[in-house]
């Protein structure tokens, strides 16, 4: 369930917001934000933090607690959902969004929660870290946060902690921007005429051909 969805642009822009989030799974339906944290930066600096857990009311599974180390007595006395998220909106405003992955994840989740607690989407366009760092650095194997901080010799520990991430993406945004800035892409500027993604180009059974870089999720393709 997506409304409301702001565009997702492919920029390298001085003032956003950077956010995270920390779940109970990965089913936006189904599953709880345990944590919220957001970074705001103007002319490419961090001048502020919004940093929160949040109480699922309900218990945490172990595989969450696996991955981001958050436990039931850990939020236990944490605000609740509708708190936390509007306190995350007052922090963002209108400011473009900025994470890694969050076309797919961590939008959905906002999106769903706040048509859940508020009633209605939320329009901020966005910048997805994931397709410029496929559009941008084509040779990893890997485009996983961690992968990509690390190619950039970024610190990554704490990863997988709300607040830790956003800080490791701002600066692997930052990185990346630069890159698209001056133009060094291997890759064509072409965009999905499905979902907008960048395409890459690929080889199939007829020639070489346009393939949306979010495959599988989306399988636009486009003649070269």
């Amino acid at each position: 369930m997506i409304r409301n969805k702001g565009r997702r642009l492919n920029q390298y822009r001085s003032d956003y917001v950077v956010f995270d989030l920390e779940t109970t799974g990965i089913r936006p339906k189904e599953d709880e934000i345990i944590e919220i944290s957001a970074l705001k930066v103007r002319a490419h600096k961090p001048v502020a933090e919004y940093s929160t857990l949040v109480n699922p009311r309900r218990h945490i599974p172990a595989a969450a607690t696996a991955v981001n180390h958050i436990t039931d007595d850990m939020v236990k006395d944490a605000p609740g959902l509708e708190k936390a998220l509007e306190g995350f909106l007052e922090f963002t405003g209108n400011d473009i969004l900025v994470g890694h992955n969050i076309h797919n994840f961590d939008l959905n989740f906002i999106y769903n929660a706040a048509m859940r607690v508020f009633g209605t989407g939320i329009e901020n366009d966005y910048i997805d870290t994931l397709f410029m760092a496929r559009q941008c650095l084509p040779g990893l194997s890997h485009h996983r946060l961690p992968d990509v901080s690390e190619y950039f010799h970024i610190n990554t520990k704490g990863a997988h902690r709300a607040l830790n991430d956003c800080i490791m993406n701002q600066k692997c945004y930052e990185e990346l921007g630069k890159i698209l800035e001056r133009g060094h892409i291997i890759q064509p500027q072409v965009l999905c005429p499905n979902c907008g993604a960048q395409m890459v180009k690929r080889s199939g059974k007829f020639g070489q051909f346009y393939g949306c870089s979010n495959y599988p999720n989306c399988q636009g393709t486009r003649k070269i």
